[in-house]
């Protein structure tokens, strides 16, 4: 009786080990690097490259893709597939006249019905496309003012950083995966990528 005991002591402790390393590589895989992380890379080429390419599990996460369709149809869940209810753009990202995204999406979350809301629900404009593009390619969309509503990169680091729809991002609700990291994290990564040059990777 005592062996067993203490043989189901030794298991018990084996299993609560293992569930602690398994939740420590989850936070890992949903972590995101701070600008400090970068400083001993001498050139500031490469450590502006680095900063945007860790800014990219954000930028890349199905959180932000889903809302930059490549096509006028949103997408939703990890896989992207297809918004059901099938909507459209419309003329301004806020849908069609009659199905408008604030039929549906309120200013909130709703648990009840795990449809997800923020008071300024919309798609963003289609220049801003990021679906089948490479990290390389969002980045020189980001900095280029025909393609990205006019803003200058200060402009871009604030709205990145501030915009409460961009924040919905780590606040997703239900069972959602958010974004790696904080918005402030996020914020601080791109802040530190313009402040380097704004450099972009080349893939």
């Amino acid at each position: 009786m005592f062996d067993r005991d203490r043989r189901a002591s030794r298991l018990a402790k084996v299993l609560g080990l293992a569930m602690s390393l398994a939740s420590f590589a989850t936070l890992a895989a949903g972590s995101l690097k701070s600008p400090n992380d970068f400083k001993t890379i001498g050139d500031a080429k490469a450590r502006s490259i680095a900063l945007f390419t860790e800014a990219g599990k954000v930028i890349q996460h199905p959180r932000c893709l889903n809302c930059h369709p490549k096509g006028d149809r949103p997408t939703q869940g990890e896989d992207l597939h297809a918004h059901t209810p099938p909507v459209i753009r419309g003329a301004d990202g806020h849908g069609a006249i009659g199905m408008q995204c604030g039929t549906c999406h309120q200013p909130v979350n709703v648990e009840s019905s795990g449809v997800p809301g923020n008071v300024g629900w919309h798609l963003a404009p289609a220049e801003m496309a990021w679906q089948g593009r490479s990290l390389g390619q969002i980045c020189e969309q980001i900095k280029d003012k025909k393609r990205n509503g006019g803003k200058s990169l200060e402009q871009i680091g604030e709205h990145m950083a501030k915009d409460g729809l961009v924040g919905w991002a780590w606040m997703p609700g239900g069972t959602r995966e958010p974004a790696p990291g904080t918005q402030d994290q996020f914020g601080a990564l791109i802040g530190a990528w313009i402040d380097s040059g704004a450099h972009c990777p080349k893939t």
